[in-house]
């Protein structure tokens, strides 16, 4: 069936106008003003007069399969899916993350047989590279072959999915000669070890000690560490999860010097301090997540950055953990917590709500960093990313107009707790299409699992060789 949105308010990174978007073949047709419905077809037509048309949203740092510390993350690519589909996110990208002592291949396969004919919404993958040996390079070529176009490293996590300097030049090396852009989670595993033994021996069990045991220079040195590799390999990396003002002057201090270098943050970042993981009774264990969430001096830092485009996306870093059971395993031990706050649903209300609403970004800002820098980083712009003739029909009609508030009982997650219990949401995602197909109506998924895609990207990154 072909879908003609009338009257709505299209924006786009770029542009915001009123116009129709007809859709037919997975694709946009034709945006026009007053389009007539074409005689003879099969056409839904939907009114979107006073609401605001988005091209579909990217989040690009998720987890949804995911084996850590000691247990499995809570969600399946249904229960995010949906999620992620009510929130207005129409793409994931997934953290595919296998252990030291796993083969990649196999684990690339497994992590897609998880959302093959499951996922709602669209979706692709970061391939992480937890070692390098002889081994390595052809297999992550045969994975690049196969579509993926991006890796993910960890300078964090030891003995875990840490790799050591040696693998992490090899990793860069060969990602600039493949043209391959890295993710990089940025910490200094040594020092994080080590803080975190000096507190348990001093007695400092509970989650508020998550943070100082990851202080801010050590996420900045494992930024500057990344930086200096990218430089003097020309490789292109990412920085994800950026949480503080330390970090972000190394980002902006290597991309001073040239290196090709763009930044995430994530929304609980923006939203929230420290002090949330310090809350009595173990209730700080549901905001555990690695970088930690910091002092509430940071906020407008990163609010400011992602205004003038040094942040470049909005991601979540989606790790579902219950509660009950899980944020549980370390009760006597703040780093046994298994890391991550459960938010995909949630990222688009959140940020319309505390950037768009309060002033601190505009309507164009918010496609940008939360659509459109996504796509173009990661090899799928124009396909996604913006609405225009040809792309893919992923769109989010938005209502500015509703008000409502965040609860677990209402979220298709399928974590036991919502981080944002009770929080007040201005706007949400009235229908949602992916391909043109719509699976959310007034607020609710109505669609199919199983619509999904793997979306295949072309390595699109080449750079010229450093000098020596």
């Amino acid at each position: 069936m072909a879908l003609l949105i009338k009257n709505g308010q299209i924006v786009t990174a770029n542009d915001t106008y009123i116009a129709d978007i007809l859709c037919d073949g997975e694709v946009i047709q034709r945006i026009d003003r007053d389009i007539e419905v074409p005689e003879g077809s099969d056409v839904e037509v939907i009114d979107a007069s006073g609401k605001y048309v988005f091209p579909g949203f990217i989040d690009p740092h998720v987890h949804i399969y995911l084996p850590f510390m000691g247990t499995y993350a809570k969600d399946t690519y249904a229960s995010a899916g949906r999620g992620a589909l009510v929130g207005g996110t129409t793409t994931l990208i997934e953290m595919c993350c296998p252990g030291r002592e796993d083969d990649p291949l196999e684990a690339f396969h497994l992590w897609n047989s998880k959302a093959e004919d499951v996922a709602p919404c669209d979706y692709t993958f970061h391939m992480g590279v937890t070692r390098f040996d002889d081994s390595t390079a052809s297999q992550l070529k045969e994975i690049v072959n196969e579509g993926i176009s991006s890796f993910k490293v960890f300078l964090a996590y030891k003995g875990a999915f840490g790799i050591d300097d040696t693998e992490l030049y090899n990793t860069l090396d060969l990602a600039r000669e493949l043209g391959v852009i890295v993710t990089a989670h940025c910490e200094n595993e040594t020092l994080v070890n080590e803080k975190q033994k000096a507190l348990l021996a001093a007695g400092k069990t509970g989650p508020e000690y998550h943070e100082p045991s990851r202080p801010t220079r050590v996420e900045a040195e494992g930024v500057s560490h990344l930086m200096t590799f990218a430089e003097l390999t020309g490789a292109h990396v990412y920085v994800v999860h950026t949480s503080c003002d330390e970090a972000l002057q190394a980002a902006q201090a290597a991309r001073y010097r040239g290196v090709h270098a763009y930044v995430e943050t994530v929304i609980p970042y923006l939203v929230m301090d420290n002090t949330w993981a310090e809350r009595p009774d173990f209730e700080g264990a549901k905001y555990v997540m690695s970088p930690p969430i910091r002092d509430k001096r940071h906020q407008p830092i990163l609010w400011d950055a992602l205004r003038t485009r040094l942040i470049s996306t909005v991601a979540t870093d989606h790790a579902p953990f219950d509660f009950v059971g899980q944020k549980e395993m370390g009760r006597d031990d703040f780093t046994l917590i298994p890391n991550g706050i459960p938010s995909v649903e949630h990222r688009v209300p959140l940020l319309y709500t505390h950037g768009v609403k309060t002033g601190r970004i505009d309507l164009n800002t918010f496609v940008d960093a939360a659509s459109t820098q996504a796509a173009k980083i990661f090899g799928l712009y124009p396909r996604k990313g913006t609405i225009q003739i040809g792309s893919d029909a992923d769109l989010v009609i938005f209502d500015p107009n509703w008000k409502g508030t965040i609860s677990v009982e209402r979220q298709e997650m399928a974590t036991d707790y919502s981080a944002f219990e009770g929080w007040e949401q201005d706007g949400r995602p009235d229908i949602v299409t992916v391909r043109g197909k719509v699976q959310v109506r007034d607020g609710s998924f109505v669609g199919d699992l199983g619509h999904g895609q793997l979306l295949r990207r072309e390595a699109t990154y080449r750079t010229v060789e450093p000098e020596q």
